[in-house]
């Protein structure tokens, strides 16, 4: 007779409704709530934003954290299993769906009612390919996204698991020692220990390239942009490699011309730290707030960006966001806010006379192996080099002279220069 319990469950039959929510609240003590289909708070997500409150995290990665619970509810949800009824077999199951099944296509914010583009597009269907810029996403879960779902998942059930409210044991395991032998048998206790083991059901990340704006497409870009907020925005993002909601929460007060600095609050530590921006940065800036001087209100604790438009409200990631999608619109690219941090990253690391520590500082990395990324070249500089070399070679070693028979002609077109 066949166990049930070992016949591999058929995912490609599963249905996922899109059931639940991540709800924002406005409420600083619980930024966001995880709710089921019928609207109920969920509990255990609850009582784990709760301790990520109390540990320091901001709402930001509440909501990260927040995504991947949801993902996983709504698994559970189509397999009619409760929370801490979940085993091995469904984290390794719901990791083997995340990384095949289509992502769902939200409508898009202007058209909730179909007829906007994405709306109406079931999952997998064609997708508009962008222009230069980032790579296209795809229409599947990248293996990072898969690979921080798995960990923040393993971090909810330990949670739970040491306040002993969930399963005995966590069902998204960490990944068996090597020969069956305990883990760090034969480590040197006068060594330090090398990285943690990775979860068992956790993809490999390929560690990606810094997506750096190329000179020549930053500077289109640039003349795309329609104000002088725009201008000074772009200027100061590019220059001091803030992250976007960074520099959209400075005031008026933060803004130092005389030092060329600009102070900005850290999205990870909470402290206000002072960044260098290029002197450019600083005109665009001034020309904005004479622009809009009688038209916002004055006052040093004031917000420094404003919307262009009646009525005059602090300037929103999204809004931010928008301005540069459509200075991408006009010239077929799809690059972000967030790839004019990575192009500051690359051009400050990129300059042998300027220390990585000091790279490492301005972005306000935690370790320095993060600001090292940004001394990998971006393949557009490496096929530009590589190409220079192969033209230096063939003017240091000229093309040997042909066998006779063969058209001069034929080879210059071949190997280019000058043939005998």
């Amino acid at each position: 007779m066949v166990n049930e319990e070992h016949i591999p469950r058929v995912l490609s039959e599963l249905v996922v409704p899109p059931s639940g929510a991540l709800k924002t609240t406005g409420n600083p003590f619980e930024p966001y709530r995880l709710v089921d289909g019928a609207g109920e708070t969920i509990g255990p997500a609850a009582a784990f934003f709760a301790e990520l409150v109390a540990c320091g995290r901001p709402a930001t990665t509440l909501r990260s954290y927040g995504m991947d619970l949801l993902r996983w509810f709504r698994f559970l949800s189509a397999l009619e299993l409760v929370w801490d009824q979940a085993t091995q077999v469904e984290a390794r199951d719901f990791c083997r769906w995340l990384q095949v099944t289509l992502k769902p296509v939200l409508p898009h914010w202007r058209y909730p009612d179909g007829g906007g583009p994405g709306s109406d597009a079931a999952p997998g269907a064609a997708r508009e390919i962008p222009g230069p810029g980032k790579a296209p996403g795809g229409d599947r879960y990248a293996a990072v996204t898969v690979a921080h779902c798995e960990s923040v998942l393993r971090g909810f059930y330990d949670f739970h698991l040491e306040a002993g409210t969930g399963p005995m044991l966590n069902p998204f395991p960490l990944a068996r020692a090597r020969g069956g032998t305990r883990a760090r048998a034969h480590h040197n206790p006068m060594e330090p220990f090398s990285g943690q083991r990775r979860g068992r059901y956790r993809p490999k990340v390929v560690t990606r390239a810094p997506r750096a704006i190329p000179d020549d497409q930053f500077d289109r870009l640039f003349a795309r942009l329609g104000s002088h907020r725009d201008r000074a925005l772009v200027a100061f993002w590019v220059s001091t490699g803030a992250r976007a909601s960074e520099l959209l929460g400075a005031t008026v007060a933060d803004v130092d011309p005389g030092q060329q600095l600009i102070t900005v609050l850290r999205k990870g530590t909470g402290a206000l730290q002072p960044l260098p921006a290029a002197p450019d940065a600083f005109v665009w800036l001034r020309l904005y707030q004479t622009q809009v001087s009688d038209l916002v209100p004055p006052g040093r604790d004031e917000p420094l960006w404003w919307t262009l438009r009646r009525p005059f409200r602090a300037l929103t990631y999204d809004a931010a966001r928008a301005m540069f999608d459509r200075a991408n619109a006009s010239l077929g690219t799809d690059w972000s806010l967030h790839d004019l941090r990575h192009t500051a990253a690359y051009r400050m690391a990129q300059d042998p006379k300027m220390p990585l520590t000091d790279v490492q500082w301005v972005l306000g990395h935690a370790f320095l192996s993060t600001t090292q990324r940004y001394l990998n070249p971006v393949t557009e500089d490496v096929i530009a080099g590589v190409l220079a070399f192969h033209a230096r070679q063939l003017l240091r070693d000229p093309v040997p002279t042909p066998a006779p028979g063969y058209r001069p002609e034929s080879l210059q077109i071949l190997f280019g220069g000058n043939q005998p």
